[in-house]
């Protein structure tokens, strides 16, 4: 008999069923109390294309779903269905059915705080991560960041270097490495952190994936920090989750003249806390729990 744990893996190996419908079929269980729904329950529920269908159907048939189920069982991974699911995650509005990793799990349940920014690092910004990302881990926090180029590397490689502990949330299967670089980051955070995803473990980039990644970040955290953003960015879409969760934003102040402190400026006009010093992240940390 399968479980609701083995139908959630199932359901995500599933062509065709986005992140809504994903979440669609996990809110009619939890209606329902059931454990798993046929397949046609499915594509009824999830209104899909007789084309969708057909491809499903198609997998089936032909051993291909069997063959990568088997394969994804072998993946260290945690489901909606599983106590071990991150409480804090389990509250946003689409949380995701599975979660692989690579690394400490048990990080998950540390006291984390979300820092991202712009991909455009500048020497402003590094000088603000340099200087209080210290305070952060004597505090014990861990962070967590999606780790892109920019701000999100610089948060994983300076909380390591401070001897702390870093989750990256990445836009990619926890197998394929994104961006490459030349000295494996993801590798080494994976030992010395923990890389979760939610896409299956062979899963190459993909520009919407970037988005959804990031209400994983701020749903991980009670405080997310935003050091540089433009107006238009990746970084304001991770504040504008954490604060539609109830959960503390804070925003680096910047220069008006600068483009990159736009996105952060404005979330702060907006209501978002002007961060100032590495102590309001620590007294806001304190209040949130």
């Amino acid at each position: 008999m399968m479980t609701q744990r083995d139908f959630l893996l199932w359901v995500r190996l599933l062509p065709g069923i986005g992140l809504m419908r994903r979440h669609k079929i996990w809110q009619f269980l939890q209606e329902t109390q059931r454990q798993r729904l046929t397949l046609q329950e499915i594509f009824t529920l999830t209104e899909l294309s007789v084309a969708a269908q057909t491809k499903i159907r198609v997998a089936i048939r032909s051993g291909e779903l069997r063959r990568a189920y088997n394969l994804v069982k072998q993946y260290p991974v945690v489901t909606l269905a599983d106590d071990a699911y991150p409480e804090l995650l389990r509250e946003i509005a689409q949380p995701p059915l599975c979660l692989f990793f690579q690394g400490d799990y048990t990080l998950i349940n540390r006291a984390c705080v979300a820092i991202v920014g712009s991909r455009e690092l500048t020497r402003y910004g590094q000088q603000v991560l340099a200087t209080w990302l210290p305070h952060l881990v004597s505090a014990q926090l861990v962070t967590v960041s999606g780790l892109a180029r920019g701000t999100d590397e610089a948060v994983h490689r300076e909380t390591m270097a401070q001897a702390g502990q870093t989750i990256a949330v990445i836009g990619t299967g926890v197998d394929v490495a994104y961006p490459k670089r030349r000295d494996n980051l993801q590798t080494q955070i994976s030992q010395q952190g923990l890389i979760l995803s939610e896409y299956l473990p062979w899963e190459p980039p993909a520009k919407h994936h970037f988005p959804e990644r990031n209400r994983i970040i701020a749903g991980l955290a009670r405080v997310t920090v935003v050091v540089e953003a433009r107006q238009q960015s990746g970084s304001l879409i991770t504040a504008n989750v954490a604060l539609d969760e109830n959960r503390v934003v804070m925003a680096v102040p910047g220069p008006v003249t600068s483009p990159l402190s736009e996105g952060t400026n404005t979330l702060i006009a907006a209501g978002a806390i002007p961060l100032i010093s590495p102590a309001q992240i620590l007294a806001e940390y304190v209040n949130a729990w």
